[in-house]
């Protein structure tokens, strides 16, 4: 999951804006700053074990998804010392590294024996590099999120609705394998009559407000060959961004928001993706995978009746997702480094990184995904590594603020809006975006 996000739907409900582990309470007690949602009430009852094992406290400081972004970055930009450890969204790695917020960790992990090729790898770029594809690690992978699908798996299993698909379309209705199936299953169920209730195809991002219907679009146009700048020259964004597929993607994105989704869906996000899904609205429903745990217990739509994929493939045959997900890192103003550090290493023991699979956490660790017990662990264990496998992020650039709103806009006033061509929209995005790193002299 990412930053500037808009979450509606209660899942901090069971949270305060500052919570503590009082078993030990000393002055070197540890704030640990981070989101106030349903994986963060995880983390507390993990992490009283580390204060056992230890005698350190911690503290908690849960801020809502609606403001998680303008506090602890307005808490970095300040020098705060509210957090000693902070897990912060992945697209703050860049200006937090260049900006001096992060402690920089290579010392720390060689010195302590922590191996970055012991964590999924598209995490440790995702999450701790700065810049991406060096060796210079800024935090420890800490939750591993990636957008998938969650589905109706006992709609898609009854047989007269199997029986009609097939003679529709020709082939069995299930989980489909590529973007094309997925639009045609979306199309199948729109507006369709399930137990005596009008269901829709599919739940997806629009939102506007934060970076939704960014993660949405991308989250497809990655698969139709979408590609953020030249591979051989850096900020080349001509032909790539508003490429010919890239377009293609685009319009697919709108074409599905058209066709195949529920009432009010203009400004559709994680919270309101999944009360889609809980109130038996849509058939199929896009979100990242820390939402699966709560979908899977609901007494509603869980258990046998949800199932998961991951992202399909494109019309090439190309297939990726978007990250979410975030590392932890130590804040370079705290007072209480050496004591921090103390909690990143116990945080990355194989043990300890189970039991935060086992509680609701999302390891990245691989001694404990590519455990061969791993898939049977969760219905969604094997979906979660699927994803994972496949995925691509936004911009981690220092100015990525900027980047991500004008992608809002332009996605925004297109797919929903229905303002101007996916061309039009992806050239003036190409526009936007060179503006913002000839500022950043990058250009």
């Amino acid at each position: 999951m990412k930053s500037l996000t808009k979450m509606t739907i209660g899942l901090a409900s069971t949270l305060f804006a500052s919570t503590a582990i009082t078993s030990v309470a000393q002055a070197e007690d540890l704030t640990l700053c981070w989101a106030a949602w349903d994986p963060a009430n995880a983390l507390v009852e993990l992490s009283k074990d580390f204060t056992t094992e230890t005698g350190i406290g911690m503290k908690f400081e849960f801020v809502p998804w609606t403001n998680y972004a303008d506090r602890f970055l307005n808490e970095l930009n300040s020098k705060g010392k509210l957090c000693d450890l902070i897990i912060g969204d992945s697209q703050w790695i860049g200006g937090s590294a260049e900006n001096g917020h992060y402690v920089k960790l290579n010392d720390f992990f060689d010195k302590e024996g922590i191996k970055m090729s012991d964590f999924v790898d598209a995490t440790v770029v995702g999450y701790s590099e700065w810049p991406k594809n060096t060796p210079n690690y800024w935090s420890l992978p800490a939750f591993g999120d990636v957008v998938g699908w969650t589905y109706r798996k006992d709609w898609f299993e009854k047989p007269e609705i199997q029986a009609e698909f097939k003679e529709k379309y020709g082939r069995d209705l299930a989980p489909p394998a590529t973007f094309a199936e997925l639009k045609e299953i979306a199309e199948f169920f729109q507006k369709r009559e399930i137990d005596g209730k009008t269901v829709y195809g599919a739940s997806i991002y629009t939102e506007r407000g934060s970076e939704g219907v960014t993660m949405g679009v991308m989250d497809v146009l990655y698969s139709y060959g979408f590609k953020y700048e030249n591979p051989d020259k850096p900020y080349e964004m001509e032909g790539f961004v508003n490429s010919d597929k890239s377009v293609a993607g685009l319009e697919f994105y709108k074409s599905l928001y058209d066709c195949c989704t529920p009432p009010g869906a203009s400004n559709s996000y994680m919270g309101e993706g999944i009360d889609a899904f809980k109130s038996g609205q849509v058939a199929m429903h896009m979100n990242f995978a820390f939402t699966w745990p709560g979908l899977h217990k609901d007494e509603a739509v869980g258990g046998d009746k949800v199932g998961f994929f991951a992202n399909p493939a494109g019309p090439d045959g190309d297939k990726f997702a978007q990250l979410g997900g975030q590392g932890i890192s130590v804040v370079a103003y705290s007072d209480k480094q050496d004591a921090a550090l103390q909690y990143i290493k116990w945080f990355a023991t194989t043990d300890v990184q189970k039991k935060w699979w086992s509680l609701g956490g999302f390891s990245c660790l691989k001694s404990v995904v590519e455990d061969p017990t791993f898939e049977a662990s969760q219905p969604y264990a094997k979906t979660f590594l699927d994803s994972m496998a496949i995925v691509k992020d936004f911009w981690a650039e220092p100015s990525y603020a900027s980047l991500l709103q004008a992608s809002q806009k332009r996605f925004h006033d297109y797919v929903v809006a229905g303002q101007g061509t996916a061309k039009e929209a992806l050239d003036s995005l190409v526009a936007d975006w060179t503006e913002v790193f000839e500022d950043d002299g990058k250009m």
